[in-house]
C-alpha cells in the first residue's frame, strides 16, 4: 500500500534469492524504489542506475500526473499519455504501447494493474515522493548513473538533477537524445551502452 511496502517486498525477495550484493536499476517508480533500497542498505548495492526516477520533491518541479493522463479522450484516444511518456505521441513504438481504443482484455487488464499498483504508493500524497528521501541520498554509497529523457515529461530534469547533486560521487544526469520518459524503450542501445559501462 505504500513505497515502503515495496522496498520490504522486494528486500525479502532478494533475500529469498540469495543476492547479498548486487547492481540495481530502476525506472520510474522502480528508480524511487531503488534509491529508497539504496539509502536503507547502501553495503547491498554494488551500482546504482535511475532512469526517470520519481520519488524526490523538487519545489516548482511537479511529476506530471499519469492518472489524469491515462484516462482517455472521447474514451478512446490515449495521445496525451503518449506525450507524456514518450518523445512523439505518434512515434510507432507509442502508438504500439499504448494505442487508441479499446485494446484485448488481456493488454486492457494490464494497464489498469500497472494503473493500480502505482496508484497504491503514489497517487494520495504526497504525488510520487517520499519527502524524506532526499536528505538521506548522501547514503548511497556505491558508483551511480542518472539517466534522463531529453523530452521527459512525466518526471521533470529537476529531479534528476536533485539526484545526481545529492548522491556523492554520482554522474548524471546523463541526457538521452531524442527520448521521453521510457529512455530505456525509446532508445535501447544507447541506455544499454550506458548501463553496461556502470556495470564494467
Amino acid at each position: 500500500m505504500t513505497v515502503e511496502d515495496a522496498v520490504f517486498h522486494y528486500l525479502e525477495l532478494f533475500d529469498a534469492l540469495g543476492l547479498d550484493r548486487f547492481d540495481l536499476v530502476g525506472h520510474c517508480v522502480g528508480g524511487w524504489i531503488a534509491a529508497e533500497i539504496a539509502v536503507r542498505h547502501p553495503e547491498r548495492i554494488k551500482s546504482l542506475a535511475l532512469i526517470g526516477a520519481a520519488g524526490l520533491f523538487v519545489p516548482g518541479a511537479p511529476i506530471g500526473d499519469v492518472f489524469m493522463m491515462a484516462q482517455p479522450a472521447r474514451g478512446v484516444d490515449y495521445a496525451d499519455l503518449r506525450t507524456m511518456l514518450f518523445a512523439r505521441a505518434d512515434a510507432p513504438l507509442a502508438l504500439d504501447l499504448f494505442p487508441d481504443g479499446r485494446g484485448d482484455i488481456d493488454d486492457e487488464v494490464r494497464r489498469y494493474q500497472m494503473l493500480r499498483f502505482g496508484s497504491f504508493i503514489g497517487f494520495k500524497p504526497p504525488y510520487f515522493y517520499h519527502r524524506a528521501l532526499i536528505n538521506r541520498l548522501h547514503r548511497i554509497a556505491c558508483p551511480t548513473l542518472v539517466i534522463a529523457g531529453e523530452h521527459d515529461r512525466m518526471v521533470p530534469h529537476a529531479i534528476a538533477q536533485a539526484y545526481a547533486d545529492r548522491i556523492r560521487g554520482a554522474r548524471g544526469p546523463v541526457v538521452v537524445p531524442d527520448a521521453g520518459h521510457a529512455a530505456h524503450l525509446e532508445a535501447p542501445a544507447e541506455t544499454a551502452k550506458m548501463l553496461s559501462d556502470l556495470l564494467a
